[in-house]
């Protein structure tokens, strides 16, 4: 078969449902996929905004995500990967790039491309001929889907790719299925490791957990679940990670670190075992590695062997995948006696309760402009079981974050790792992977604004998620930055470096096909919840926040 019939073969093979893309790229591969398979080949406004819903498609369906470009916009895909890198999701991304007979000649938009994903990939290849097509393909899939998930980039030869489509491939197709959802292999450390972290568990009076995004990649919501409450652990979780615990377990104890739950912080720094599992330990977790206290003691747990001990000296350090270990590491434990942990869990309650109170009147406010806490206790109660929320980044991940409970049996939470803008086409990708699923993406009007456009994608394509956007006509998180930077008092033309133009999202939301809805007053949350979901159109909530409205600040003890 010729390569363009290759392709479109192999990504029917692969369990592929979606391809994100800016044209033109593959435009014969493309018109194949459409006469033989049932591929939806979703043509997006911008390159990071593909990459952005191949991303959430990835991290909502537990398989890859696709992505593609032309070789002028390589530069953008290699732009928007920064975010599923550092969030380990496994997003292939496919650009075009010089051929042979072109490099170094001036070659209309002609740039070497391939260094920019060198940082932001598992694996970046450029292939010379149509032969090496099907290798690489595989082994983009199988990269990205072992050990830490993360992207994996093929350029091939061409402006649109164009030079592999005509040419034959002359080998099988191979198909290995493992490769097409991660994770695809679960290793498990040494026997005699796991029973030393048994033992250092079982001396501990009050030991944490601390559960991050390699214990949402591998699934271990459940073992993690039945492992805390047989042995009385209360339970942290990063971000990335908060969906692997509910949020209304009297174990649970939130976010810790710098977008955090006050009673996180205060949790890890009194306990004397922090057991870390599938977390990366990064300075926004840790709140620069204050929490836990450099000297603390401390277990990890990873699929990278090259994260055990990275900032925290470890006890005991166990490489492997966190559903797997912790199944084995239940068995091992074998003589705690939970009953002295009664001293510790009343600890925890009352960080609990302190954190609840700390928040309370604004998350019943009736102000107007709407307090973002009241914003967040509405969507809690209004969640179904099997929601998926998609938070943006800055302000958004803290709201969304620390006040969002997850408390059904199979919501999902997934957040950007620091793009800013990420959250609108990573919804509309999580909602293509999980039609049936109910998905709300959570945003400010600075994230909503980077990618507006594609709210037309999702009415072309029916993806009918809500997008909620936290309005308050500006970027609020950076006042405090322009404060300091004007000597510590807002003078002058400040406003230009964080204010807005008050805009009616509503409006806009209609023009392009959406449904728009309005919220100015709390009382009306509800109402506007129940009328979107029933809906059954993409639809768009703006919600008019305080813009004076501040999270909590970090608790350090201090």
């Amino acid at each position: 078969m010729n390569g363009s019939r290759f392709i479109s073969n192999f990504f029917k093979a692969y369990d592929v449902s979606h391809l994100f893309f800016i044209p033109v790229i593959l435009p014969k591969s493309l018109a194949e996929i459409d006469k033989n398979t049932n591929i939806k080949r979703v043509m997006t406004h911008s390159e990071k905004a593909a990459v952005y819903m191949a991303d959430g498609y990835a991290r909502a369906s537990g398989k890859p995500g696709i992505c593609m470009a032309q070789k002028v916009g390589a530069a953008n895909i290699a732009a928007g990967l920064k975010d599923a890198f550092l969030a380990c999701s496994p997003v292939i991304a496919i650009t075009g790039g010089p051929s042979l007979g072109s490099r170094n000649r001036n070659t209309y938009q002609e740039i070497d491309d391939l260094s920019m994903f060198k940082s932001v990939t598992k694996s970046s290849i450029r292939i010379d001929d149509v032969s090496q097509m099907a290798e690489s393909l595989r082994q983009a899939f199988r990269v990205s889907t072992t050990g830490k998930p993360g992207p994996s980039h093929i350029e091939i030869p061409g402006q649109t790719g164009e030079e592999i489509e005509d040419n034959d491939v002359n080998e099988d197709l191979i198909i290995e299925k493992e490769f097409t959802k991660f994770p695809a292999y679960r290793m498990t450390p040494a026997e005699t490791i796991i029973e030393k972290a048994a033992n250092k568990l079982a001396d501990a009076k009050k030991p944490i957990i601390v559960a991050g995004g390699g214990a949402r990649s591998s699934g271990a919501g459940k073992e993690l679940i039945a492992f805390a409450e047989k042995y009385s652990i209360p339970v942290a979780t990063s971000l990335n990670g908060k969906d692997v615990f509910p949020g209304n377990h009297k174990l649970a104890v939130g976010i810790p670190g710098l977008y955090s739950n006050t009673s996180a912080n205060k949790a890890i720094l009194s306990s004397d075992l922090v057991f870390f599992i599938g977390s990366q330990t990064g300075s926004q977790l840790t709140l620069d590695w204050k929490i836990p206290k450099t000297g603390s003691k401390v277990m990890q747990l990873d699929i990278d062997p090259s994260e055990i001990g990275k900032h925290y000296p470890v006890e005991v350090g166990m490489v492997g995948d966190a559903r797997t270990t912790l199944e084995i590491l239940n068995q091992k434990m074998k003589r705690v006696n939970n009953l002295s942990k009664d001293s510790w869990l009343n600890e925890i309650s009352k960080f609990n309760s302190d954190w609840k109170k700390e928040i309370a009147d604004h998350s019943i406010s009736e102000n107007v402009p709407i307090r973002p806490e009241r914003l967040c206790k509405e969507i809690t109660n209004m969640l179904p079981d099997n929601s998926i929320v998609v938070s943006d980044t800055g302000h958004s991940g803290i709201w969304s974050g620390t006040m969002i409970e997850l408390n059904g049996n199979s919501q999902d939470y997934l957040r950007a790792a620091g793009s800013l803008g990420w959250g609108l086409p990573a919804t509309i990708g999580a909602k293509a992977a999980c039609p049936e699923r109910p998905v709300i993406g959570f945003t400010g009007d600075g994230g909503f604004w980077y990618h507006m456009s594609e709210i037309e994608t999702a009415v072309r394509w029916n993806i009918n998620a809500v997008i909620v956007v936290n309005n308050n006509s500006s970027l609020n998180q950076e006042i405090g930055v322009n404060a300091r930077a004007y000597g510590g008092k807002l003078t002058h033309n400040h406003g230009d470096l964080w204010k807005f133009t008050e805009v009616n999202f509503k409006n806009v939301a209609e023009s392009m096909g959406a449904k728009g809805l309005r919220v100015e007053n709390p009382k009306n949350l509800s109402l506007a919840f129940e009328e979107a979901f029933s809906s059954n159109q993409t639809c768009v909530i703006d919600v008019v926040t305080d813009q004076l409205a501040f999270p909590p600040k970090p608790w350090t003890g201090e």
